[in-house]
């Protein structure tokens, strides 16, 4: 069964169909551990495309609630937000992200050049340069530097696990902490789909913008099938061709963890798996 996760505040999540769990390191040096199953969605959605879509909100979904309990526990709070609360955070994070990687680009293409091939050249650069950008400016930042060991932690547990080897600290340091599965891999084939889908959107300026935003839902189904077939022949030439430069990207969204760190990755893993 595949097996996903996230870093989250000085720890890992770690999820499947059924399961949803975070382990963080106290402050204290202790692990703790939270388990419940996983957010789930209808089966109407599970076909081609539409699982990719309907799959990412909630993912989201999980991953907010995850980085909410974990930042609590660092905090010595145990404060519990509502749904509602949830989802908006969900929301105004993506508003956010489509102001600075969809309008940001698309304004800054439009001052050199409004139309045509080279228009839709300069916005896809400039999507990509600014995501590659933002990802190196916040690896600097102490905090992100951590996030990040414990997002390559995520990475070699499961490697571990899907090689078969005992969950021992010792078997997942000899991992890789790149996975073809990352999500920063998932975002940069969104990124990439990107620049060939928005090249369709004819008419004025105000129509181009609008429908860079109203195809992203289908941009993330078509590259989460992507994602999906490049895992499943992962050992075929032109598919390790075609997801490198997304590993290459995750030597930035990851770090190689510490031991303590491996033991969390370990410990949120083992809650989800037999």
């Amino acid at each position: 069964m595949n097996v996903g996760g996230q870093a989250v505040i000085e720890g890992v999540m770690m999820r499947n169909k059924e399961k949803f769990a975070v382990a963080v390191r106290l402050p204290n040096g202790k692990i703790k551990i939270k388990k419940e199953k996983s957010s789930s969605f209808p089966n109407l959605f599970n076909v081609f495309f539409l699982r990719g879509v309907v799959g990412l909100g909630y993912t989201l979904y999980d991953g907010v609630r995850a980085l909410i309990w974990s930042s609590n526990q660092n905090l010595g709070k145990e404060e519990k937000l509502s749904k509602k609360e949830i989802i908006g955070t969900v929301f105004f994070s993506m508003l956010f992200s489509i102001l600075i990687f969809v309008a940001v680009p698309f304004f800054s293409a439009r001052m050199i050049h409004s139309e045509g091939f080279l228009f839709n050249l300069l916005d896809g650069f400039f999507r990509v340069a600014l995501f590659i950008g933002y990802l190196l400016g916040i690896s600097y930042m102490s905090d992100v530097k951590t996030l990040f060991q414990y997002h390559g932690a995520e990475h070699k547990s499961i490697h571990c696990y899907e090689n078969g080897k005992e969950l021992t600290v010792k078997n997942v340091k000899e991992f890789s902490r790149l996975h073809p599965r990352c999500g920063t891999s998932f975002l940069f084939v969104v990124l990439l789909l990107s620049i060939f889908v928005f090249t369709i959107i004819l008419g004025p300026w105000w129509v181009k913008l609008s429908g860079r935003v109203i195809l992203l839902p289908a941009i993330a189904g078509i590259s989460y099938e992507l994602i999906k077939l490049s895992d499943k022949f992962k050992d075929n030439s032109l598919v390790k061709a075609l997801i490198t430069p997304g590993l290459w990207l995750q030597k930035i969204t990851t770090k190689e963890p510490t031991d303590k760190q491996l033991e969390v990755g370990i410990a949120s893993l083992k809650a989800v798996v037999k």
